[in-house]
């Protein structure tokens, strides 16, 4: 879309020299003159429309829900699923899985339905504009009905009015068929964007649904699978409580995965466990890694020095900081800082047993997996974890949920923004790595080469 400015003010300013009528030049100045004036409540409308937009788009997502009979199908549905440990993890990591492409496709409809919202504004206000103009010509060309230029064979001393008159309507008459042919123009596109708006609402709600339902799925899921745990409640909460205390005490991140393999059962276990699987994984040969080729798997599929380029990332979102770039304190980060959308699943990006699951200081709720050979992934600022102390959990297993907001202490790694932060570190022998080499590419990185 184009917006054109013509130079019909200054024809109509000009014609003042044609045209005996009095007031005609101070009226067309005095229009002038309000024009901006007379536009800015439509500006302000704008940036109201796109407020409603913005409230708009969250609750269309945020408010739909799963009927109560769709919510029993579903439940029947998992319930009739063979209840073993393979076949759980395989239908949660491929839940999953269709959430986090459905939570790609909601955020690329809203940023598609911003950018219509901003086009329909921009037409309104041309069209605003472009109204005052014309107004202003049909004014002028009224005055002329009203008092025509002279007849020469009448009045041969008017020649000199009768030319001006002439010329001022040769001038604007083209111009007048170029604004309505740019007003006609402008209408067919509003009447365009308002159908795609509304096809990309449509498109949206469907998508809100089905992501309703497929978080509904994955809740249930979760649940049949805690359901199998063995682990009796009593002894977990014991450790959980021990975990906590440990995390109070510990003055770092480090302090915190030393001491919890060194007194907590789970988390010594799971540190036996990934030195024997890193071990056992080195005698093996490095294969193409598939999350879902086995899900039944109870140690890593490959080492996670093999793993470099293979891992999805964890959560949907857009990246706010990067691993070493200067922080708010002086400093540089240690991992990254991911933005996503309000109540986004989170995923393990790698295999591996839970020795941290809880609050920890200005992290919020902190999920620490090790994931063999000296080798921890932790995860900070969800609303929810779902994975427990000593569990082992698969590349694509959920492992929690953000939040609406981000945690109020997240300014540690929140740089500002509202949304929910997910804070991502890799760690190695106790220091802080990069893990831009192991996430695997998308398409769209892909097709950039």
């Amino acid at each position: 879309m184009r917006i054109v400015k013509r130079p019909l003010l200054s024809c109509l300013l000009a014609a003042t020299l044609a045209l005996p009528a009095n007031g005609l030049a101070t009226e067309s100045v005095d229009e002038s003159s309000q024009e901006q004036t007379e536009l800015a409540p439509e500006v302000n409308a704008a940036l109201e429309r796109k407020k409603q937009r913005e409230q708009e788009l969250a609750a269309l997502s945020r408010d739909i829900g799963v009927s109560t009979d769709r919510q029993a199908a579903i439940a029947r549905e998992i319930r009739a699923l063979d209840r073993d440990r393979e076949t759980l993890n395989a239908k949660i990591i491929s839940t999953s899985d269709t959430i986090k492409g459905l939570e790609t496709e909601l955020t690329a409809t809203e940023r598609r339905l911003r950018a219509l919202g901003e086009n329909e504004d921009a037409v309104r206000l041309s069209l605003i504009a472009r109204r005052d103009i014309l107004a202003e010509v049909l004014a002028a060309l009224q005055r002329i009905g009203k008092r025509p230029p002279p007849a020469l064979a009448v009045r041969p001393s008017d020649a000199l009015s009768a030319v001006r008159s002439a010329i001022l309507l040769n001038a604007v008459m083209p111009e007048l068929k170029v604004e309505t042919e740019a007003l006609a123009a402008d209408l067919e596109e509003l009447h365009r964007l308002k159908t795609v708006i509304a096809d990309e609402k449509n498109r949206l709600r469907g998508d809100a649904m089905r992501l309703a339902e497929e978080r509904s799925r994955l809740e249930l899921l979760l649940s049949a699978k805690r359901q199998e745990h063995q682990k009796s409640v009593r002894v977990l909460e014991e450790e959980q409580r021990r975990a906590e205390e440990l995390a109070n005490k510990a003055g770092s991140l480090q302090e915190l995965i030393t001491s919890l393999e060194a007194e907590i059962e789970s988390a010594r276990e799971a540190a036996e466990k990934s030195r024997q699987a890193a071990l056992e994984a080195k005698q093996q040969d490095s294969r193409k890694f598939d999350p879902f080729s086995d899900p039944g798997r109870l140690a890593p599929a490959i080492a996670f020095d093999d793993a470099v380029g293979q891992l999805p990332q964890p959560v949907v979102g857009t990246m706010l900081k990067d691993f070493g770039e200067e922080d708010d304190f002086g400093g540089e980060t240690e991992g990254q800082s991911i933005a996503t959308r309000p109540g986004s699943n989170v995923t393990s990006p790698a295999d591996g047993w839970v020795v941290y699951s809880g609050p920890f200081r200005s992290f919020g709720q902190l999920l620490i997996l090790n994931t063999g050979d000296g080798y921890h992934v932790l995860l900070a600022g969800m609303d929810r974890i779902d994975a427990e102390l000593g569990q082992f959990v698969l590349t694509g297993e959920p492992v929690g949920v953000m939040g609406a907001t981000q945690w109020a202490s997240a300014s540690t790694f929140g740089l500002g923004s509202t949304q929910p932060i997910l804070y991502v570190e890799f760690r190695k022998d106790g220091r802080a790595i990069d893990p831009k080499p192991w996430w695997a590419r998308t398409e769209e990185e892909k097709a950039r080469g």
